[in-house]
């Protein structure tokens, strides 16, 4: 069931009433939606803003997801999704999508608002996994966010020794594993 505090264009309200309502301070776009200015932004409204692009067959990765779970403030320019089913998609879903077609376990991905995303551990071994490769990510802002949540660090730990062999597992656990050292150390200054 949609949420009520969510809004897209042409639903209940015309993309002319959405800019007033923006304009006017009522509404706050999130994602390719709109929430009352003063409502609670959720991972499950995040997620559920995301509804118009997403089908039962991806799910929401790496930034995206991480949007979702509330591990970063914005959502990125172009949103990560891969394939969360066990047969190919014909085409190319969307331009504002940057596409994988690797099919993603079932494990690895949570319904959360009616949007298939990837878990937190799944989340940040992938972010953490880039990072360390030099691909995308910023290795500052993972240290930031694991030492605010060092669970989330010891689960993409755990994730990462658990899983398949992935592009730059090594690299990243060794980080991973070097970072709750450094968090150790300055936790018994």
């Amino acid at each position: 069931m949609p949420s009520p505090f969510l809004y897209f264009a042409d639903e209940r309200l015309s993309r002319a009433e959405l800019a007033a309502a923006r304009l006017d301070g009522v509404l706050v776009e999130l994602g390719d939606g709109y929430i009352p200015a003063d409502a609670v932004e959720t991972r499950e409204l995040r997620a559920s803003s995301l509804r118009t692009l997403a089908r039962g067959e991806i799910a929401f990765t790496h930034e995206s997801a991480a949007w979702v779970h509330g591990f970063r403030l914005t959502p990125p320019a172009r949103h990560r999704v891969q394939r969360a089913v066990g047969h190919r998609i014909p085409h190319v879903i969307d331009v504002r999508l940057r596409y994988s077609d690797l099919a993603i376990p079932d494990d690895d991905v949570a319904l959360i608002g009616g949007v298939l995303v990837t878990t937190p551990a799944r989340t940040c071994a992938d972010l953490t996994r880039e990072a360390v490769a030099g691909e995308h990510g910023d290795q500052r802002a993972l240290r930031g966010l694991f030492d605010a949540h060092p669970d989330l660090r010891d689960a993409a730990v755990e994730w990462l020794e658990q899983t398949k062999p992935v592009h730059h597992k090594r690299t990243a656990l060794a980080w991973l594993r070097a970072e709750a050292s450094r968090a150790s150390a300055v936790r018994t200054r």
